[in-house]
């Protein structure tokens, strides 16, 4: 069986990174399309050169271990994850909440919008065998409502993890960290014979309250996570490919009132109530592995729902809340080879559905329940070429069609279309530049489900269409050794829809975000360095952002420099770690500073020759046991909010078997 220990490759397409599309093939399982210097991509494929598996170049940054999405996102200044809780933490691109990205899970496409104090998307790093991202400017075929870009999370696959002629496998890991207590068991069972694959995955994880830096416990940060992945596929000998696949998540504990946020000064509502979430995937999918010409087809059908329960019955507020969104999608496409590229033409659908419904043991009166419903079908046509062996283009078209249904019955029918073009090119054998721009139309998006009033007007105003601008602008020199790479980037969003319990379904907001990276990295025969450096500045209707108004948009980011390095000895020991420092920031509405900090992170990873298959690591979490708030966490920026603060120092150590 393959090594499963986690390589992370961050490939910026700035620096080493800017390879050809040939070049990224080994790892780029998330798109087929070339190369761009706006995707980031996260993979966990293996170094095609590296026997081991390890890859310790500045393209890769090596045995990451990721626990959660901060974990995962680590090495990228200009992505950043709020709160300390995985059942609440939020992930920006370039400073944009995740909601206004097209989010897929194995292609599924995820309508997470349930309640503004949990996570969008509750995701197991441990599940993944890629994450794409397309920053702002995304393409056409991935998928509607790609407002400020696009992420795509791939799960694991039989063949990614099973050797070439073996035909069963799996991995067993134990890990514990310290602070908490956290105790996390997982196996992996896999199987092909002929054309059949077969994959199990199971992921448990408990643990006490951890401490912060100043050793002060976080309420309500304990862990209990159950995570599942089941994959079948069948292949024939004409290469065509049938796969079906069941993902599920759960999140079960007592949880801060609000659970992202520490507490609310002067809040008399208990400290904590149960959050009992729970996010699943049902995909099913068809590709043909041996297409070539003009015969290349995809076909997807999938369902996704996150359901989120609040009981409080046994608390003094007596109260019941359930809310839960689905998403019933699909897609149909086939690539046309080009003489130099490809253009992918399909139609896609979803039918997204959000309801509520709330009870009030105390007042009998305020009981309340309400749905929203929302179909959308689209049609597209993504152009990938490289006209010569130095330029990349890509260019592609959307036109969408909606229909919405709100709580009173009533509905409204819209449509709309959308545009983007992006490209590079090698200047030299060393200098690449590159530009992308998109014209997004998003429709209208379902109201957040908590916030939902059976009593909500839609008579008075149509619900606006939001729209998005995007453009980045990147370059990159590299050399064999050294590389520096910088972009500038924006993101307008116009009328998004920030309907308020009180306010009615119909109020909008504009948002925008403007900034800029830079990066250096370096390599040598067995390590990497890189550090990074990005400043982004928001806003919400023309004014600086703070973390309220910002619910479902933005937050407040300002300066955050990254660092990672690894290097691997000559006796296979790896050693290496990472840093994040975020200077202070002055520019929130509100005027409070939000504090910077500077956190650090270390580990070593071996394998020893011995015993074939194992894996130990041991690292070192908030090496020096800062006392911090993640730049991204909510309310930081209000003296009447305690934030929920990070994990203090933590020794993690694992143990992985594979056979």
């Amino acid at each position: 069986m393959k090594n499963l220990r986690l390589t992370t490759c961050i490939l910026l397409g700035m620096g080493p990174a800017s390879l050809s599309a040939q070049d990224t093939a080994a790892t780029d399982n998330a798109s087929d399309a070339p190369f761009m210097l706006g995707r980031i991509l996260l993979s966990t494929a293996l170094n095609p050169e590296a026997e081991d598996g390890v890859s310790v170049t500045s393209e890769g940054l090596a045995l990451a271990n990721p626990a959660d999405l901060s974990e995962l996102f680590v090495a990228e200044p200009t992505l950043a994850v709020g709160s300390s809780i995985p059942m609440s933490q939020k992930l920006y691109v370039n400073g944009i909440e995740e909601n206004n990205l097209a989010i897929s899970i194995d292609g599924a496409r995820q309508n997470n919008r349930v309640f503004h104090h949990n996570t969008t998307t509750l995701i197991d790093p441990s599940l993944l065998q890629a994450v794409s991202i397309d920053p702002g400017v995304a393409p056409a075929d991935a998928g509607p409502g790609a407002l400020a870009g696009a992420l795509d999370y791939e799960t694991r696959d039989v063949s990614d993890l099973l050797d070439t002629g073996d035909n069963f496998g799996g991995a067993y890991k134990l890990e514990y960290a310290s602070n908490g207590d956290i105790l996390t068991n997982s196996l992996t069972l896999l199987g092909r014979e002929g054309g059949l694959e077969v994959l199990a995955f199971a992921r448990y994880a408990t643990g006490d309250n951890r401490v912060d830096g100043n050793g002060d416990e976080i309420v309500g940060s304990s862990t209990e996570l159950l995570s599942l992945l089941g994959k079948v596929a069948y292949e024939s000998e004409e290469g065509h490919r049938f796969e079906f696949s069941m993902e599920d998540i759960g999140d079960d504990a007592a949880r801060p009132y609000r659970a992202n946020i520490g507490a609310i000064v002067g809040d008399t509502r208990p400290e904590t109530r149960t959050y009992d979430l729970t996010r699943t995937n049902y995909s099913i999918e068809y590709t043909n592995t041996r297409a070539t010409g003009l015969w290349d087809p995809y076909v997807r059908l999938s369902y996704s729902g996150t359901e989120l329960i609040n009981d409080e019955y046994d608390l003094s507020t007596e109260q019941y809340a359930y809310g839960e969104t689905t998403s019933v999608n699909g897609e149909i496409s086939n690539k046309f080879a080009l003489a130099n590229g490809d253009v992918n033409v399909g139609v896609d659908f979803f039918s997204d559905e959000a309801s509520y419904e709330f009870l009030y043991a105390l007042y009998p009166s305020y009981d309340d329940a309400g749905q929203e419903e929302l179909v959308n079908v689209g049609l597209f046509a993504q152009l990938r070429l490289e006209p010569t062996d130095r330029t990349r283009l890509s260019t592609g078209f959307r036109a969408d069609f909606q229909d919405f249904t709100g709580i009173d019955g009533s509905t409204q029918s819209t449509e709309g279309l959308s545009f983007n073009a992006s490209g590079e090119v090698d200047l030299n054998d060393r200098l690449t530049i590159g530009a992308g721009y998109s014209q997004v139309w998003g429709g209208i998006a379902l109201a957040e489900n908590y916030i939902m009033n059976s009593a909500w007007d839609y008579s008075t105003d149509d619900i606006e269409d939001v729209t998005s601008e995007n453009l980045y602008v990147a370059a990159t020199y590299a050399t064999d050794r050294w590389a520096i790479d910088g972009k500038v980037f924006s993101t307008d969003i116009d009328d998004s829809r920030a309907a308020t319990w009180g306010g009615g379904p119909a109020l909008t907001a504009d948002v925008s975000s403007t900034g800029y990276e830079i990066g250096f990295s370096t390599n040598w025969d067995s390590g990497f360095f890189r550090i990074g450096y990005a400043n982004i500045e928001t806003e919400v209707n023309d004014e600086a952002a703070d973390s309220y108004t910002g619910n479902y948009l933005t937050i407040p980011m300002g300066e955050i420099i990254s660092l990672q390095t690894a290097h691997e000895f000559a006796n296979g020991v790896v050693f290496g770690g990472d840093a994040e420092i975020a200077l202070d920031y002055s520019g929130a509405a509100s005027g409070v500073t939000i504090a910077g900090y500077t956190v650090v992170n270390t580990f070593v990873e071996y394998e020893p020759e011995r015993i074939e298959g194992l894996s130990l690591r041991a690292e070192i979490n908030n090496l020096f046991d800062e006392q911090y708030v993640a730049r991204a966490t909510y309310g930081q920026d209000f003296d009447t909010v305690e934030p929920l603060y990070e994990t203090g120092q933590s020794l993690r150590l694992s143990a992985e078997l594979t056979f």
